[in-house]
This record gives structure tokens, C-alpha cells and sequence, in this order.
């Protein structure tokens, strides 16, 4: 199932998006009711397609990504987290806050998790993640070169775009991970590629916090990065999961 989240005449509420079409229906992404045969009709738009209480990121997991970054290698997987006030719709705007700095796009594979779990293992992982979506981890990298920690490099308002949709019943292996800057194809790579895998990685926080129904982890960005201004378009693509696109401006 291919699930979203609209607003419409200021209301929101989720749907199946299937063949080209959107189909309102009842309850949440998690605990979805009865889908409407008619087609969601008249204006509406698409909003990040969860309400999370946490949304917790893996960083260098890939290792060329590592070494463009010029880090070294961690011997546990590296986890920070984005604030829930990040979170950017599809189609919004990135708002970049300093347009001195550099400002990187991150395309990234986020799992969506459906169901409370702590402690569990890799092998018990597969069955607490609902789907999966796109992301963009935006960066601010004076900010995160200059603090040492990344919360506030990545945690200002926007930097999160998520969505557009959720795919369930889909395996994360092996998947196609791009980013496009105004056309242009400019990040490239593949989850096999990921050092900690998705399940080892929700297996691995979920250790550490417990993790809730709509919780977003984003598992980690391939080599390719590169800055974004004001003025670019930057779409998140990922293998059959879909298409991120967000305008980028400045706060200036």
C-alpha cells in the first residue's frame, strides 16, 4: 500500500494514493479504516506523511560518504536527532537560515515505524517498521564543523523535507538513493552500500530509546553531497518508494 497524508480545506487526513489517484480513508497511517471508492477531487496538498514523536538519524553510514567528510569510521553506529519542528511538506519551502554558510542537501531512506519497540533485535526489526519514505537531511555545515554536535546544523526549521508518500510491504535492500539539483543528477548511491543496515540500525537505537508508532529514522545519506541556494529545486528520488521535491529560499 502507497499511503499519504493530505490537507484539504484545512482539514488533514490520510489517504491510499493508487494509479495516479488519491482515496480518502479513515483512521491513520498506522491504524488505517475503511479506503473510499471516490477519488479525493478539487484542490488539496500533500503534508509530511507522519506526525512523529521523535525523528532519530543515522550519520556516516555509508562509507564514501565517511571519507568525503573526511571521517573516520565509528566502531557503533553514529545516531543524532532532528527536532519534530524540522519537518518540511512536499512541495514546501526549504528555508535556508544562514545563506553565508554551506548549506548541503543529504538524501537519505527514512523507515517509518508502526509499532512501539525496544530493545529488539534485527531479526525482530523487519515487523516493527510500517514503510518507508524519502528525506532530505539538510545540513548546515559551518554550523556543524564550528559545534561539534549537529543538533543545531540540522535542526533548524525546514531542514527535515519528508514524504511524499509512504510504501508499505517493500524490502529497503538494494535500493537506488539519488539526489537532483535542479535537474540534475548530483547524489547517487545504494542502501547496500549502508555500513549499519535498516533493521541493524532500528534494532540499534531502539536499544537506546524506546521507539513510537510514526517514529522516523533516517538511515543515513551516500557520497555526493553538495550545497544548495537560494533559487535551486532539490528532489529526493528514491527506488520504489518515490519523489521528494522542495523549492529551496533563504530566510534573507
Amino acid at each position: 500500500m502507497t499511503i499519504a497524508r493530505l490537507e484539504q480545506n484545512n482539514e488533514a487526513f490520510y489517504a491510499e494514493y493508487k494509479n495516479g489517484d488519491y482515496y480518502r480513508a479513515a483512521g491513520d497511517c498506522v491504524c488505517m479504516g475503511e479506503v473510499s471508492e471516490t477519488p479525493v477531487t478539487g484542490e488539496f496538498r500533500l503534508l509530511v506523511p507522519v506526525q512523529p514523536s521523535k525523528i532519530v538519524a543515522l550519520g556516516l553510514n555509508y562509507r564514501k560518504h565517511a571519507a568525503e567528510m573526511n571521517e573516520d569510521l565509528k566502531t557503533e553506529p553514529l545516531i543524532f536527532l532532528k527536532p519534530p519542528s524540522a519537518l518540511c511538506n512536499p512541495q514546501d519551502n526549504i528555508e535556508i537560515a544562514h545563506p553565508q554558510h554551506r548549506t548541503d542537501y543529504e538524501a537519505e531512506l527514512v523507515a517509518v515505524i508502526g509499532r512501539e519497540c525496544r530493545s529488539i533485535t534485527a531479526a525482530d526489526a523487519a515487523s516493527c517498521i510500517l514503510g518507508y519514505t524519502c528525506g532530505n537531511d539538510v545540513s548546515d555545515r559551518n554550523l556543524q564543523q564550528g559545534d561539534g554536535q549537529w543538533t543545531r546544523a540540522k535542526g533548524f526549521d525546514t531542514y527535515c523535507p519528508i514524504g511524499p508518500h509512504i510504501v508499505t510491504e517493500l524490502s529497503p535492500e538494494n535500493l537506488k538513493v539519488e539526489a537532483y539539483r535542479n535537474g540534475k543528477c548530483v547524489q547517487s548511491g545504494s542502501t547496500n552500500e549502508m555500513i549499519t543496515n535498516v533493521f541493524e540500525a532500528v534494532a540499534f537505537i531502539s536499544g537506546v530509546m524506546t521507539l513510537l508508532p510514526g517514529d522516523l529514522v533516517m538511515t543515513g545519506t551516500p557520497n555526493g553531497i553538495g550545497p544548495l541556494t537560494a533559487g535551486d529545486t532539490v528532489e529526493i528520488r528514491i527506488e520504489n518508494v518515490g519523489s521528494l521535491i522542495n523549492p529551496v529560499t533563504s530566510r534573507d
